[in-house]
């Protein structure tokens, strides 16, 4: 398929069409349009997240790292951004890494320690 495709629209319908294959678990042609928008707009948190989310659920664990690190850059404390960069480090078995953030995001829900 031409990648002309995922570049169709405006970044509202290239949006919703993300979050339509996002939805769909059809993650790989999520990337494709996430990648696009979240090149023109580097600042928007959603389609970091979303993008963050997608190469998660497609196994890109290094690439849903990178884009959540960005997240956090620019706002240390979204709390969904914490919390997935401590699960995708643990999903790469770097636990050490990962617990510092995920007891972070638990402090920012309000979560108490069990």
């Amino acid at each position: 398929m031409s990648d002309t495709y995922y570049e169709f629209g405006t970044a509202a319908d290239r949006w919703s069409r993300a979050q339509l294959f996002f939805d769909a678990k059809e993650y790989q042609t999520a990337v494709r349009i996430l990648r696009g928008l979240v090149a023109e707009h580097p600042d928007q948190t959603a389609q970091r997240l979303l993008l963050a989310r997608a190469y998660y659920h497609s196994a890109q664990l290094r690439l849903a790292e990178a884009e959540l690190r960005a997240v956090l850059e620019r706002d240390p404390v979204e709390h969904y951004a914490r919390l997935m960069l401590g699960r995708t480090l643990e999903r790469q078995g770097r636990e050490a890494e990962a617990a510092p953030h995920l007891r972070m995001a638990a402090a920012m829900s309000g979560e108490l320690p069990s």
